[in-house]
């Protein structure tokens, strides 16, 4: 069942989007705009560190700050990979296999022990 109050919402994906994505993309909305996202959370996953977030622009709002210009539906850079969160690294960075000496640290290989005959 899908939720309606999801898709009005202001910011398309809010549920995904990282802490600091949405630090950066609710500058851009309205008091009225957080108030409703502030809402939303509160009903739904009532995360702390999204709330204080929210809470807090949301007193800034109404001492006067006002919203940046910017596009609140739009990508960043970071998040343009297709939202997987995996690794960036790949065959082609990942540095060549390496085996530790058995005794020793690299840089300072270790003795053979003496005689014992």
């Amino acid at each position: 069942m899908a939720d309606s109050g999801r898709s009005t919402l202001p910011l398309p994906d809010y549920d995904h989007l990282p802490l600091g994505g949405l630090e950066s993309r609710i500058r851009s909305l309205t008091a009225e705009q957080v108030e409703e996202l502030l809402a939303y959370e509160r009903q739904h996953a009532h995360r702390l560190p999204v709330t204080e977030l929210l809470q807090a622009r949301l007193e800034e709002l109404k001492a006067g700050a006002q919203p940046t210009s910017g596009d609140p539906g739009a990508v960043r850079p970071e998040q343009s990979h297709g939202g997987t969160g995996g690794s960036p690294v790949s065959p082609a960075t990942s540095p060549q296999p390496f085996g530790p000496p058995p005794h020793g640290t690299p840089d300072q290989r270790g003795k053979p022990k003496a005689d014992r005959a």
